[in-house]
């Protein structure tokens, strides 16, 4: 089931809203997972065992870790712990991968086993991973009611595409919540303005990149403009869904970790990972970078270490040679500015802007490409090369076509609106109107959605593949 699906939004929505707050306190979190294992469930209840054994194994590894005093058999247990949590993920999604590459290596002609990759696993996964070894740290204990650790993993509003929210952010919460009628609203705005992120910006650029993929006279100007439509596109595509789960959190009484703070205005690659996917970049500090010694090693180590984590992370996205060399990329800008580029970058703002959109643009080629080749001749064209025209007719009319919903999508990728929002609301007698203008502002963008969505088709979110 999708957020941006009639079905949730008319049906499943707001029938779990109804029973979760006619529920008593004590069966809240039971309505929860039920609620959500439906959500799961709704299109493909194949993967619902898959999800079941991963939340199994640990909840019973993080009970023997904790019951354990032995501080050697607590590591031995958290070793095995990893490895059966992570098996679904490595066979589900990367056994192709790495039978491909076995077969190119030694001649095989392994047969690929073709394995649908389960909905959210990435995610989940990286949830109880991150809970298992918070237990073993001694962080948090172990959770001893299944029922309430399921609903930690399982809960809907996060579970197919994040924030991958930590088992130490919500514990807290999972006992004891509070709901408010602000709190409730803070939530609906939320979702609202994440849906209309989905649905009126991210999903019309992705009408302007089947145009490029359909088109017969690409020019060099259509692979540009292809190339900012899809870097447009994942950030209201990825962001608007972060904003549809913390609001969806809030309205159950839950406060998620933001997962996007205005990326595309960072000034380094250093700042643009503090801002971008913020919840997997933790992940990988806390869980990876930091138990290899992060930066408190020699510089060897060091450098291992962090081409060793940004290929961890490109991996993470997707079990292909782009999404690798993806973050391989990254892993090299970050090395470079951290050995003399990033007082530069801080002293000439302008410039640390523009190079950073650069190479994130060109990265973004890289992630959508279909093979390392399909981003190569993508990467020639945009600059010229071969027998490709500077610009076509069709093209141009393409241009004028989006000129608005691009520099809308440009506009939004800043805090300029939310800046001038939070001006207006200052000035003396502007507050109640501008309050009363938003809720009709919302009401109009639900409405324009749903409109939307009654005369679309299908339309997943780009992260559900990942």
């Amino acid at each position: 089931m999708l957020f941006s699906s009639i079905t949730f939004l008319i049906y499943f929505l707001p029938c779990m809203v109804l029973v979760y707050f006619l529920a008593p306190g004590r069966m809240k979190n039971t309505v929860l997972l039920l609620g959500s294992l439906i959500f799961y469930g709704w299109g493909e209840p194949k993967y619902l065992p898959v999800m079941a054994a991963v939340i199994l194994a640990g909840y019973l590894s993080a009970r023997l870790i904790g019951t354990c005093q032995n501080k050697r058999q607590s590591k031995i247990l958290l070793a095995a712990a990893v490895l059966l949590e992570i098996f679904p993920i490595i066979y589900c999604k990367y056994a192709d991968f790495f039978i491909q590459n076995l077969n190119v290596l030694t001649g095989q002609k392994i047969p690929l086993l073709s394995i649908a990759m389960p909905l959210g696993i990435s995610f989940y996964t990286f949830q109880v991973i991150s809970y298992t070894v918070d237990v073993y740290r001694g962080d948090v204990p172990a959770q001893k009611n299944l029922l309430t650790f399921a609903a930690y993993v399982a809960m809907f509003p996060q579970l197919v595409a994040g924030p991958i929210v930590r088992y130490s952010d919500i514990r807290s919460q999972l006992e004891n919540r509070m709901h408010s009628v602000e709190k409730c609203a803070y939530g609906i705005r939320r979702f609202v303005t994440g849906l209309s992120k989905k649905i009126l910006i991210a999903n019309v650029l992705g009408e302007l990149i089947g145009q490029f993929q359909a088109s017969e006279e690409k020019s060099v100007l259509f692979f540009w403009m292809y190339a900012v439509a899809f870097m447009l596109q994942i950030y209201f595509d990825f962001s608007g869904y972060s904003d549809m789960a913390v609001g969806l959190g809030a309205v159950f009484g839950f406060d998620f970790p933001e997962n996007f703070r205005y990326p595309y205005c960072s000034a380094s690659i250093t700042e643009f990972w503090r801002r971008w996917h913020i919840s997997l970049g933790a992940w990988f500090r806390d869980y990876l970078y930091i138990p290899l010694g992060g930066s408190h090693v020699k510089p060897v180590r060091w450098i291992f270490n962090i081409f060793l984590v940004w290929m961890a992370t490109g991996f993470w996205h997707g079990a292909a040679w782009n999404f690798i060399l993806w973050g391989l990329m990254y892993a090299v800008l970050l090395l470079i500015e951290k050995a003399w580029l990033l007082p530069y970058l801080k002293k000439h703002k302008i410039v640390g802007h523009l190079y950073v959109l650069f190479f994130v643009l060109i990265g973004f080629v890289l992630f959508d490409a279909s093979s390392v080749a399909d981003f190569w001749d993508c990467i020639v064209s945009m600059f010229g090369g071969g027998q490709i025209k500077p610009v076509t007719t069709e093209n141009l009319y393409y241009l004028k076509s989006y000129a608005v919903i691009i520099l809308t999508a440009v506009i939004g990728a800043t805090p300029l609106p939310a800046r001038l929002y939070g001006r207006l609301q200052k000035k003396k007698g502007l507050k109640q109107t501008l309050d009363i203008a938003e809720i009709l502002l919302l009401v109009m963008l639900l409405l324009l959605c749903v409109a939307f969505l009654v005369d679309g088709s299908f339309n997943p979110f780009l992260y559900f593949r990942f």
